[in-house]
């Protein structure tokens, strides 16, 4: 799929584009990241919601995580934020 960065993709298309291009991403995940958040922004036409191809491998991209030489390599905030999640869920029992 030959792309520009102005293409506008329709929601399973981004999809495909996306897993294509090496970030495995399914069309139902980019619907429920649009109704929670924390997905690429997109514009509707009428009810179809159309997403640039630049704003969409930009967002994939930001998901990536940080170059690893092993699976011991956690990364600090995550890994932070894990733990005081576990925590609030054996203080609130």
């Amino acid at each position: 799929m030959d792309l520009s960065p102005d293409t506008r993709l329709r929601r399973k298309e981004a999809a495909l584009a996306l897993t294509e291009h090496g970030y495995p991403t399914a069309e139902a995940t980019l619907a429920t990241k649009a109704v929670r958040g924390g997905g690429p922004p997109y514009q509707l036409y009428g009810r179809v919601p159309l997403y640039t191809w630049a704003d969409t491998l930009a967002w994939a991209e930001g998901r990536l995580s940080a170059p690893r030489c092993s699976t011991s390599e956690a990364d600090p905030a995550g890994l932070a934020a894990r733990r005081g999640a576990a925590r609030n869920l054996v203080t609130a029992a």
